[in-house]
């Protein structure tokens, strides 16, 4: 595991980024008409082992070694940054100002953000991709983007959502990553052409994967997970729809379950 001092250090000083946004070159294209399969694990020790073309782990946690390991085997890395809530045990929490801080989210160290201080939060975020391109990652889940749909604390509207999930995948762009759009199906139509790939949680247990056609038909591929549902009850479908689908604990570790074709 990568030490908090030293990410801590990559965060502040932008020493994880040797070039100023916009200098590196456009994120590779994701293949299409190729069935994916892929793997997310947040937490417990990583299995670098796993049958999968794309994996997905977290920014602050994960070695460089275990990205190196994976890229040599010609795996796409996406990591996973959270772009609208702060949380209190990341090692940059202390750089988020108090009025950017809102509600609570239901998880004990967890708050929303006021994503209409973009000055405010820009230059955080700005340096937790670059710890994502300093470690060789190629593209990233921005986690909570959808907090207009939330008691958030703040006034959040649709349009503010759509402002900021641009800015925010602009700036991802900038540094030569992938941005993906994590669930807010409400803005996937407004917001398809501006992300490459989609990560969604339970569509199949809230009945609204198809809402997630507008990526499918953009031949831009989506990265589904289910918690609660069996296999067997989800899979043929998600094939049908073109999704590189799995089954997965809520606490994201290594186990999992992927849909084959």
């Amino acid at each position: 595991m990568l030490p908090a001092v030293l990410s801590l250090a990559l965060l502040t000083s932008g020493a994880a980024c040797e070039k100023e946004p916009g200098a590196f070159p456009s994120p590779r294209p994701w293949p299409t008409g190729t069935y994916l399969t892929w793997q997310v694990q947040l937490t417990g020790e990583l299995d670098l082992n796993v049958d999968a073309d794309v994996f997905e782990f977290d920014a602050f946690t994960t070695p460089v070694q275990a990205v190196e390991r994976l890229r040599s085997r010609g795996r796409r890395l996406i990591c996973y940054i959270n772009a609208g809530v702060h949380e209190a045990s990341r090692p940059d929490a202390d750089r988020f100002p108090p009025h950017v801080l809102g509600a609570r989210t239901g998880a004990p160290d967890e708050r929303w953000l006021d994503i209409r201080e973009w000055s405010a939060l820009k230059p955080i975020l700005l340096d937790r991709l670059r710890l994502c391109r300093g470690k060789g990652f190629h593209a990233v889940d921005l986690d909570n983007v959808d907090g207009y749909l939330y008691a958030s604390g703040f006034p959040l509207t649709f349009d503010d959502q759509l402002r900021f999930n641009r800015r925010v995948a602009e700036l991802v762009r900038s540094l030569g990553l992938s941005p993906g759009l994590k669930n807010n199906l409400d803005q996937v139509v407004a917001l398809e052409p501006d992300f490459d790939f989609a990560i969604n949680e339970a569509c199949f247990l809230l009945d609204e994967c198809e809402r997630l056609s507008p990526f499918i038909e953009a031949n831009k591929p989506v990265f589904h997970v289910e918690y609660e549902i069996p296999t067997v009850e989800f899979c043929p479908t998600a094939l049908g729809y073109g999704f590189a689908s799995i089954r997965k604990d809520r606490d994201l570790g290594s186990w999992r379950v992927a849909c084959l074709p």
